[in-house]
């Protein structure tokens, strides 16, 4: 296991999830006095190891037909488009 990447990896996801929809979602079942914060943890956790799987799987597909360089300029048009998108909408 990279070391490097591993925790390159981890950064990225730990900043892009910081304050977004998920962290407040999980912050609102947290807040209620009903609900265990075990249970809200776990269930948080385990969406975002299914969802972080569904794009690791994805990756290894799309890299079989995409090299890393197109796939990094793929995305970086696709958060400009949404980014075009969402100024327009606004």
């Amino acid at each position: 296991m990279d070391i490097k990447i591993l925790l390159t990896v981890f950064t990225v996801v730990f900043i892009a999830e910081l304050g977004d929809k998920t962290q407040l979602a999980t912050l609102l079942f947290a807040a209620d006095k009903q609900v265990s914060r075990l249970t809200v943890f776990v269930g948080a956790s385990l969406a975002l190891v299914v969802a972080s799987g569904i794009g690791v799987l994805a990756g290894g597909v799309i890299s079989q037909y995409i090299s890393g360089k197109n796939l990094h300029y793929l995305a970086g048009l696709g958060f400009i488009g949404i980014g075009i998108w969402t100024l327009i909408r606004a």
